[in-house]
């Protein structure tokens, strides 16, 4: 750490010249220049750090050449013993809370007086110039020290100080803080010099009262007597004129009011902007006039101050001792009764407390006030204290409840800067049971500011161990890391790690119904994050046994069996949906302990299920059945099942009769043509030339006419006792319409109708059983019965004239017997 002061810079070596010749180098590291204070900021702080352990400190330097301008020895011997005196007082009024604590006594020698003192960061006296110097606005330059005396340069601000504007609980903390110590001095001593250049602002934040120079002792009486403010003594051998009570410079004694006026007039200076009411540079003589007209500067002032502060500030200024208040009255008024600043104030005591109430406080008290504290106290007055409780076995894990506040609301750079080196001896530490929980509890707060170097060497090996604490707490807090900082693994620790442990605490912990919704909730978490094969293996088993009797773990189960559905690469069958899954969830489903919500989410899933089973199983039977359809299944021997090629074999049907069937009249005519002539006349050596001349004679004829009829198959009442009986309402197998239509057929498939005869013109045999009544519906033929009839009738009666001409008719066909 101190490197970085040694790192060449001038104010480093600048220190350890002023301190060349005094003991104090051998026990301290001298750094840079921070600030001073004391009478007419004599001291010089510098930075330092102890060598034996590199504890931080401050410096307190004092040259002794600064008093050789006094010229008289004697005075600067006063100036030495003086200054002596007070680290004297410092060390023998102790109060860690209050008083400026002292690490190390003074060291004296020819050139140099020194002491070492806890962190100090600037005396209010520098903090007040600075504001005085640019009239109470905020500027970006460092302040000024504040000392006429002391040529330097600038003071530097510290790095978690972002600036020396006070805010208003810096205000009202600093002023209690500085009321306490009065009190704490009072029944002993009185300060006798309070004023800025005696009150230290440390590193935490706190003020702490120090500039012992001056106190009187009591002696048990109210009133002691001291020496008023001289031009004949050196300035930095008396108090702050500009301070000093009005008895002490007019009367020559002082008392515990003296202080009070002296804070008084410190409260008027903080809200004016750094200037004091009474400015009297070094002059008794100017000091008395104004005070005369003190009033009215109170008058001035008083809107700065808090309105719940105004009446006690002005009566700790009044001329009267007695109307002055006690320290006690002025802690009680509102403005002070503030429980943030308590809570603040109460780390300094917290030490005095017992185990139970300082595990109560970090927990409760601390954490539930820290959203109300200025983040500057965060840094400069918790944290600090914090970091070193953290160390301690027996409140650590209390006091990381209001760490890990800090670290959530902290910045990435202040968390880098200021906390994560703390953090680290945590993560790397020995670690009780109870830390261990909060840290797993809280891992998602923490990784999310720490940088991924440290993330993967320091903060993930605490989790990965975590699995094999054999307390069941720790176990499921390791868990429930998982689910929340999964996002900071890769894909090959939650495979390769963290799944096996998840089996195998819940292997441990079967029945523990917090581990179990916790191995649930990371399930889901890192699932989309497995491979197929482990959540086949791993995953689907795991939840198969676990115990699902609560509401919220069917309804967490229900809920990844729902992911594991929308995903097909999760290999979840529809057969294993059917057979393993649905028979375990279905039950479930009149669960009383189940509400609305969760009720809902097992039903979708359900019919998630049932969807997917039936679309799956839909699907394969339509290609099933589409396969044995399919006109190409059978393309290469498509003409072998064709029906114009089949050969059925000769069967006989019961209950038919097949009548002699009779002859056309074209039939006749082809006969009679082949015997002898026809009447009609023509050559009787062509066979189709009768048949054409019939056919230009009768032009309205059919072609069907001309065709040979088929017999006529008349099918005989059937019982069901007859034996060869066929079945009621079952027809022959006949020819299909559509292969008549096809062949462009103009045949007549129609029954006869009316009392007619039937048509013998078709070319398809009538069935007149009743089981062949589905006939009828076919479709009528296109030409009526009268015109199907007509031309025979013709024929018929042409016929019968030439007959009845002759005397024996049986001579035209004589030549053919």
């Amino acid at each position: 750490m101190f490197s970085k002061l040694k790192s060449g810079t001038s104010s480093v070596s600048q220190g350890a010249q002023v301190l060349s010749t005094n003991n104090i180098l051998n026990l301290f590291e001298v750094g840079k220049f921070v600030c001073s204070a004391g009478p007419e900021l004599i001291w010089k702080v510098y930075e330092g750090f102890r060598k034996p352990d590199g504890k931080e400190v401050s410096i307190f330097v004092f040259e002794k050449k600064l008093a050789d301008k006094l010229h008289k020895p004697r005075r600067k011997e006063t100036v030495t013993e003086i200054l002596k005196k007070s680290v004297h007082y410092l060390e023998m009024l102790r109060q860690p809370k209050l008083i400026l604590k002292v690490v190390h006594s003074v060291e004296d020698c020819n050139d140099t007086l020194a002491f070492a003192a806890e962190p100090v960061i600037a005396s209010l006296a520098n903090i007040l110039a600075y504001q005085a110097s640019v009239g109470g606005r905020t500027v970006n330059g460092p302040p000024s020290t504040g000392a006429s005396i002391i040529t330097t340069t600038a003071m530097p601000r510290p790095a978690h100080a972002r600036e020396y504007n006070f805010l208003d609980f810096e205000i009202k903390y600093g002023i209690r803080q500085i009321a306490e110590a009065l009190d704490f001095l009072s029944p002993q001593v009185h300060h006798h010099n309070v004023c800025p250049s005696s009150i230290l602002v440390t590193k935490t934040g706190t003020w702490k009262l120090s500039g012992l120079e001056f106190i009187v002792q009591t002696e048990a009486r109210e009133r002691i007597t001291c020496t008023p403010w001289t031009s004949r003594l050196p300035k930095m051998a008396q108090p702050d004129l500009d301070y000093i009570a009005p008895e002490v410079q007019l009367s020559s004694y002082c008392s515990s009011h003296s202080d009070m006026y002296s804070l008084g007039m410190v409260i008027f200076a903080i809200f004016n902007n750094g200037r004091p009411l009474i400015q009297a540079n070094h002059s008794s003589s100017t000091y008395m006039k104004q005070l005369d007209v003190l009033e009215n500067q109170i008058h001035n002032v008083l809107p700065k101050l808090p309105a719940q502060l105004q009446e006690m500030a002005t009566k700790m200024l009044s001329k009267d001792v007695d109307a002055r208040p006690f320290v006690k009255n002025l802690l009680h008024t509102p403005y002070f009764c503030d429980r943030f600043v308590e809570t603040i104030q109460t780390l300094d005591i917290i030490n005095m407390k017992d185990l139970v109430q300082k595990c109560q406080f970090y927990k409760i008290t601390l954490k539930e006030s820290l959203p109300f504290i200025p983040k500057k106290i965060w840094y400069q007055r918790v944290w600090p204290f914090l970091q070193h409780e953290m160390l301690k076995p027996d409140v650590s894990a209390a006091v990381l409840h209001p760490v890990i506040f800090l670290i959530q609301e902290s910045s990435l750079e202040d968390y880098e800067t200021l906390m994560l080196p703390a953090m680290s001896k945590i993560f790397n530490g020995p670690k009780h049971v109870p830390v261990q929980v909060i840290l797993l509890e809280n891992l998602h707060v923490i990784l999310e500011k720490t940088p991924r170097d440290d993330i993967r060497k320091e903060v993930l090996p605490l989790l990965y161990t975590a699995f094999d604490f054999s307390d069941i707490e720790v176990q499921s807090a390791a868990v429930l890391a998982v689910t929340n900082v999964s996002q900071y693994m890769d894909d090959t620790a939650i495979r390769r790690m963290v799944l096996p442990k998840l089996k195998m605490v819940y292997e441990t912990n079967p029945n523990d119904l917090k581990i179990v919704l916790n191995i649930l909730a990371c399930l889901e978490i890192i699932l989309h994050r497995l491979e197929k094969q482990q959540i086949i293996e791993d995953v689907l088993p795991l939840i198969w046994i676990v115990n699902q009797t609560d509401p919220e773990v069917i309804a967490r189960i229900a809920v990844i069996y729902s992911m594991i559905l929308r995903d097909k690469k999760y290999g979840l069958s529809v057969n294993m949906i059917a057979t393993k899954i649905m028979p375990t969830l279905i039950p479930h489903t009149m669960n009383p302990g189940l509400n609305l919500e969760q009720f809902q989410t097992l039903i979708e899933v359900l019919q998630d299920m049932l969807e997917q089973i039936d679309r799956n199983q839909r699907n394969k039977l339509k290609l099933d059945t589409i396969s044995m359809q399919s006109p190409d299944r059978h393309r290469p021997l498509r003409h072998l099942y064709s029906s114009d090629n089949m050969h059925a074999q000769n069967f006989n049907i019961p209950n038919l009769k097949i009548e002699t069937r009779k002859t056309s009249s074209a039939e006749d005519m082809v006969r009679k043509n082949s015997a002898g002539s026809w009447w009609f006349g023509g050559s009787p050596s062509g066979s189709d030339s009768n048949f054409l001349r019939v056919v230009s004679s009768f032009p309205n004829r059919r072609l069907s006419d001309n065709m040979l009829n088929t017999p006529k198959i008349r099918v005989a009442p059937s019982c069901a006792s007859s034996p060869g009986s066929t079945p009621v309402g079952t027809g022959l197998p006949i020819r299909r319409h559509s292969n008549v239509e096809r062949r462009g057929s103009t045949i007549n498939l129609s029954p006869p109708s009316g009392g007619s005869m039937p048509n013998t013109s078709s070319s398809v045999p009538y069935l007149l059983s009743s089981s062949m009544n589905s006939i009828r519906s076919r479709r009528q033929s296109t030409c009526s019965q009268n015109s199907s009839t007509g031309i025979l009738q013709q024929l018929g009666s042409g016929v019968v004239k030439q007959l009845s001409t002759l005397q024996n008719p049986y001579q035209l066909f004589s030549g053919n017997k």
